[in-house]
């Protein structure tokens, strides 16, 4: 068990967090793809990410890695010798799924308990619809076989609002003979989209922000991709800059890109005194965001405003329990299926924290308040990073010591979480 920080004089200070978990898979697997040298900077060197290099170093890649800089050799992928594990990463799963379809040989994917419960038919499904074959569980869960051929082009509808199946479905594409289109559900994270243009790829989305196009045949080629402050690590101490009394800090150089800010939306939306500098970039948008203890209002979430605030959804269920009067969250059934279920676990702890939250198929009702009386001191991560994190931020602003059981967990996404909150603590 860890004893949690209190924040009684507030949090002060200026921080730059760590490097964007989404983009730091891709440039990997992008680099791996690409030919010529790939390198990369501020890459996130958490568990997750690091899943995503050793599985293209098992597939045959050579790749360097200093700390948060690395460098990939593209040179194509090769059949790896034992199965890929791919840890806890979701991320990783699905869209290795998508680039391995259309291999030239076959793959195994395991994963560990939490991830071998997680739903892979969602992404097996679309990608059938491009000639690909791949073996589940009965369940429909890792352990997989991806006996990788050759694709054809195909017109998809996605059924789910996933970034993940979308890019599982666009380097698919790549791999097939023909052109494809993807149409999404409703809009979702266009890191892929993004990075794959910078690499040389003919991909094109149109202006309804739904509808991708891609022509494969194009070669990728090797760039120098620099790894933006990751949003979702930034949503955080926005949270706690928000609701710790006594509060004023600056977030420098975050990822900007209008699929991730929608925490920052919400934030504006219950009234928090949040502003934005933007940065110059040749890549995705870039700013400084600087966050004061703000008096909030209760906010509704609509099934419409999940995808762009999917990550970030504790942390709204956190903001909402301090503001006064009640909230609102649903059309988020998503949130079932993550690490875990975290319409379950985040009323849970909440619930410990003396928060009155009704759970709904689909998301939360919560009756904010100013102060809360501690049911029970002892929170849990029950092993889901984010869950961990939202748990530290809520003790910041405790009037009694609590404790976080399963706090390993936050190094899949932040390794350098609490020293970053010792420096704002100073």
């Amino acid at each position: 068990m860890k004893e949690l920080a209190m924040a009684p004089s507030g949090l002060h200070g200026r921080l730059t967090v760590p490097g964007d978990k989404s983009i730091s898979h891709r440039a990997v697997m992008l680099g791996s793809l690409a030919k010529g040298e790939t390198r990369i900077s501020n890459f996130l060197p958490g568990q997750d990410c690091l899943t995503t290099v050793k599985a293209f170093q098992d597939l045959g890649v050579k790749i360097d890695r200093e700390g948060e800089n690395l460098v990939v050799y593209g040179q194509g992928l090769k059949q790896a010798d034992k199965a890929l594990d791919m840890g806890n990463s979701g991320t990783t799963t699905r869209l290795l799924m998508g680039i391995l379809a259309g291999s030239s040989f076959t793959s195994q994917m395991i994963g560990d308990a939490s991830l071998s419960k997680r739903p892979m038919k969602r992404v097996s499904q679309p990608l059938a619809k491009f000639g690909a074959e791949i073996d589940l569980s009965p369940n429909g869960t890792l352990p997989a076989t991806i006996k990788g051929q050759k694709l054809h082009g195909a017109q998809i509808q996605l059924e789910v609002a996933s970034a993940q199946v979308k890019s599982a479905a666009i380097f698919a594409a790549l791999a097939a003979k023909g052109p494809s289109t993807i149409i999404e559900k409703l809009p979702t994270r266009n890191h892929t989209e993004i990075m794959l243009q910078q690499f040389g790829a003919d991909i094109a989305t149109d202006a309804d922000n739904l509808t991708i196009h891609v022509n494969p045949g194009r070669e990728l080629t090797g760039q120098e991709v620099e790894v933006p402050g990751d949003m979702s690590s930034a949503a955080f101490w926005l949270t706690a800059g928000a609701i710790v009394p006594n509060s004023k800090l600056t977030l420098a150089h975050v990822n900007l890109n209008p699929t991730r800010t929608g925490i920052v939306q919400v934030l504006k939306q219950m009234g928090a005194k949040i502003s934005i500098e933007q940065l110059p970039s040749k890549g995705e948008e870039l700013g400084n965001l600087t966050i004061e203890t703000s008096q909030l209002a209760p906010v509704k979430l609509t099934a419409e405003d999940i995808p762009a605030v999917i990550d970030e959804l504790p942390l709204v269920a956190l903001l909402a329990a301090c503001a006064e009067g009640t909230s609102e969250i649903r059309g988020a059934e998503e949130l079932r299926v993550k690490e875990t279920d975290r319409i379950k676990t985040v009323s849970q702890e909440l619930g410990k924290l003396g928060v009155e939250v009704t759970e709904l198929p689909d998301g939360m009702i919560i009756k904010g308040r100013k102060d809360w009386q501690v049911k029970d001191d002892n929170l849990d991560s029950y092993g889901d990073h984010r869950l961990g994190m939202m748990a530290a931020i809520a003790a910041l602003k405790s009037k009694q010591p609590l404790k976080l059981a399963n706090e390993g967990s936050i190094s899949v996404s932040y390794p350098g979480f609490f020293s970053d909150l010792e420096k704002l603590l100073k």
